[in-house]
């Protein structure tokens, strides 16, 4: 079998994986680590090992780019404290709980265990934004979570290469070299995340070619990450900034036409990308322990005890913080719902296989990294317990906290948007009608479905008695375009007003975009 043969199966196979994972409404990601982990145990299998640069270079920029522009700005800023102390303050104390255990459970020395511990000590922001997909959150709890996951990388990332700079050069790193390489990682990357924003901003102004503008979309994640890394910043970062600051402003550098594609590509591309690189940790898993030493083949007790950890230091951090943030608030007494969410929701995934993965084979000297290959099945094992045991379990303990947003609530928040967009457009035709800008025909069919849209009705009233002459046609996609431009600015100004979500913003602004690409061009 060829590697191409091989990665078209693969494809099929999670593809085929995640589909069902849909139908049956559980995560895909840890539907899609439990299939490549019985595919890999088959005997016939070949072992399959996984470069450095396909995880980090091919794979993760466009996956952290499009969890970045899920991130609402006015969230963000809503919960930059607490996403702060557990970017920092957490991730610390992660690496140096697990490179304790490690050390005393593993052969690892005491180096080679702080290095599985800065590896293991931040969240996966892919992981989490694939699960919260499926759980309909509050969105400031969506957000912490989500941000926290992506803004933990820095400072992981910070730690894995000082680690890796110990372990490789035998010696110690001082404690002010270690903060300079981190302004150096973080400051220099989004610095230029936020660079190539701009840049790109002020090219998909200029530009109204959907073919154009889906080039842009692919390319940006990888120009930041490529940028930052020939910079020696650190391209997650890079990566991060960029998807939030354009995920904040997308909506408003491109037409309807664009907005549909892009997403329709993009959308694509998430899906099967996610959908392999999931596979691909679980089929990993079984090359990986059979090159493992005699000494080391106790290491399903070592991924059981930094497993453990993992998730106990995350649960004693998180649940002090919460409390002392719902006194702060004053919002009645302190409740134990939020913290268990928020800690449950820490699963690992992919970043912490690519800093796996790129650990060097030898030192400085030449000599051999000790026990690099339990390192690699430490991490992967973790990751495949953490995906299958908390991506499993997770909509229950949402459900069993009743924190999760009713179906009920959304529609309830929809519906007035709706109405509220219904009227802006009744003021934009009433206002079209005094000054004689546009038929009364036309005006008076617009009217119709809109009044019909603020009844509750159905929508493909809309379309009722179209007129059939082709100035009348043109007239009436005119009218109707201006009419969908009124509801689209009521629209965000209802979400800058705090009066909808985001989540309902995005929906409705999809369905404004498909009416307005269905009447076609003039």
């Amino acid at each position: 079998m060829t590697d191409l043969t091989a990665l078209l199966l693969l494809v099929v196979f999670a593809t085929l994986v995640a589909t069902g994972a849909r139908h049956w409404r559980i995560p895909a990601p840890s539907l899609l680590v439990v299939g490549g982990l019985l595919i890999g145990l088959l005997p016939w299998i070949p072992d399959v090992q996984v470069t450095p640069e396909v995880i980090s270079v091919v794979v993760l920029p466009p996956l952290l780019y499009a969890s970045a522009e899920e991130i609402p700005w006015r969230e963000l800023r809503v919960v930059w404290r607490p996403v702060t102390v557990l970017a920092f303050g957490l991730v610390l104390a992660t690496a140096a709980a697990v490179g304790a255990v490690a050390s005393a459970v593993t052969p690892l020395n005491t180096t080679m265990a702080f290095v599985l511990g800065a590896v293991l000590a931040s969240t996966d922001p892919v992981a989490v934004t694939a699960l919260g997909r499926k759980i309909a959150l509050p969105p400031r709890i969506q957000v912490l979570v989500q941000s926290e996951s992506l803004f933990n990388d820095a400072t992981s990332l910070v730690l894995f290469k000082v680690a890796v700079g110990t372990a490789i050069a035998a010696h110690a790193v001082t404690l002010p070299a270690a903060g300079g390489q981190f302004l150096a990682l973080g400051g220099g990357g989004a610095l230029i995340g936020a660079g190539v924003a701009g840049a790109v901003a002020l090219i998909r102004r200029r530009t109204e070619d959907p073919i154009l503008e889906t080039v842009i979309a692919l390319v940006t994640p990888y120009a930041a990450y490529v940028l930052a890394e020939d910079l020696h910043t650190s391209g997650v970062t890079a990566v991060v900034v960029a998807g939030v600051v354009l995920g904040s402003t997308g909506h408003k550098l491109s037409n309807a036409t664009i907005r549909l594609q892009v997403h329709a590509v993009y959308g694509t591309v998430i899906f099967l990308l996610e959908s392999v690189v999931f596979a691909l940790i679980g089929l990993e898993l079984p090359a990986l322990v059979r090159q493992l030493t005699v000494d080391e083949h106790g290491w399903p007790l070592g991924v059981l005890a930094v497993a453990t950890t993992v998730i106990a230091v995350r649960l004693l951090g998180v649940v002090p913080l919460s409390a002392v943030m719902q006194r702060r608030r004053g919002n009645g007494p302190v409740t134990w719902r939020i913290p268990a969410v928020v800690s449950w929701a820490g699963t690992r995934g992919v970043m912490p296989l690519a800093a796996a993965l790129s650990i060097p084979l030898t030192a400085d000297d030449g000599t051999p990294l000790p026990h690099r290959p339990l390192i690699l099945v430490l991490t992967t094992g973790v990751v495949v317990l953490t995906l299958v045991l908390q991506g499993f379990t997770l909509a229950p303990v949402v459900r069993w906290s009743k924190i999760a947003l009713e179906p009920e609530h959304t529609a309830r928040e929809e519906a007035r948007a709706r109405a509220g967009l219904a009227k802006a457009g009744l003021d934009c035709l009433d206002e079209l009608e005094a000054v004689e800008a546009a038929p009364v025909t036309l005006i008076n069919q617009l009217r119709r479905g809109l009044l019909a849209r603020l009844d509750q009705a159905d929508a493909d009233q809309d379309d009722d008695a179209a007129p059939s002459s082709s100035s009348s046609a043109t007239g009436y996609r005119e009218l109707r375009r201006t009419v969908i431009a009124a509801e689209t600015a009521t629209l965000q100004r209802l979400y800058a007003d705090n009066h909808i979500s985001d989540l309902t913003r995005r929906r409705l602004q999809r369905k404004l975009d498909l009416e307005e690409a269905g009447l076609g061009d003039e």
